[in-house]
């Protein structure tokens, strides 16, 4: 980004009367919509995000059945005109608990990453802006966690406080913070030497009103870029974890938990393993794309 871009002191106190802030801000946002738009696979994940958020708001209209109901009478039941996508082997519709699935995705995926970044944000702004042995401490605690898998870590996690949708959403942000720390801390280490923060040092301000007002502004668009990309990849944890059977409950209509039922009847019930495996599928392509064009819209060259 240009100075003329980036400086906000020095443009406060400028002679420049083409307009108002906000008309500003208004136009410059304008600017960051119209190259995401021009991105089609990014309004596709749009799309498909929008309607996993409207799924999972709506799922008691849309589900056809309550996905807890068993009817022993039609187990493993092949896809019909009353169950379009089949039964499990307790006879629970499975579009149902698909449905109700994205739920516990939309959950675990975005509370994931946004206490992940509130994290990563924190830690990494104060290492990079105080640097010395703040610095030390945060990276060679973000160190410590990139030697665990996320995974192995998670499931330490979990067998301490519990299985739940809370205790995975805990254990992801745990052990992503580190990655958003780094990030971030990179960008201030180049934003804290601008002009326009030795400016506002020079006229009083505080070191967290430097940091809020003027670093993090200016530094934040990568940490952006990686949240909207990882909220499908935390998707893709919670599944694996209650596949594993270290996540939420078994009884459950979570993703990962019909994955693990339906393992046993591949090449016999198929349906059973498709459908959820095709939701993450989507939910995750969704987010990429999502990302993908956000890193185009905030790309510093394209402005």
């Amino acid at each position: 980004m240009t100075d003329e871009t980036t400086t906000a002191l020095p443009r406060r106190g400028s002679t420049d009367t083409s307009g108002e802030p906000a008309i500003r801000v208004v136009r410059e946002w304008q600017e960051v919509w119209h190259r995401f738009a021009a991105n089609r696979l990014a309004l596709l994940g749009l799309v498909l995000v929008v309607a996993l958020l409207v799924t999972a708001a709506f799922a008691p209209w849309i589900a056809p059945y309550d996905p807890l109901k068993q009817d022993l009478m039609h187990t493993i039941e092949s896809p019909t005109g009353a169950h379009l996508f089949g039964t499990d082997a307790l006879g629970r519709d499975q579009l149902s608990r698909v449905i109700y699935g994205t739920r516990i995705a939309v959950i675990v995926g975005l509370v994931s990453i946004l206490l992940t970044l509130v994290i990563g944000i924190v830690l990494g702004a104060v290492a990079g802006y105080f640097g010395r042995f703040y610095d030390t401490v945060v990276m060679r605690g973000a160190d410590i966690f990139f030697a665990f898998p996320l995974l192995i870590g998670a499931i330490i996690i979990i067998t301490v406080t519990g299985r739940g949708i809370w205790p995975v959403v805990l254990s992801l942000a745990v052990f992503g913070w580190a990655t958003v720390a780094r990030l971030l801390r990179s960008s201030v280490l180049s934003a804290r030497e601008m002009d326009y923060v030795h400016a506002a040092r020079a006229l009083g301000a505080g070191h967290l009103r430097v940091i809020v007002r003027h670093i993090l502004p200016n530094s934040i668009a990568p940490v952006v870029i990686y949240g909207t990309f990882n909220v499908g990849t935390a998707v893709v944890a919670e599944a694996s974890l209650s596949f594993l059977g270290v996540g939420v409950s078994p009884e459950v209509p979570e993703w990962g938990n019909m994955l693990a039922a339906g393992r046993g009847f591949i090449g016999v019930a198929d349906y059973m393993w498709m459908l959820p495996s095709l939701a993450v599928v989507l939910t995750t392509l969704g987010f990429i794309f999502v990302g993908d064009g956000v890193r185009d819209a905030l790309d510093p060259k394209l402005r």
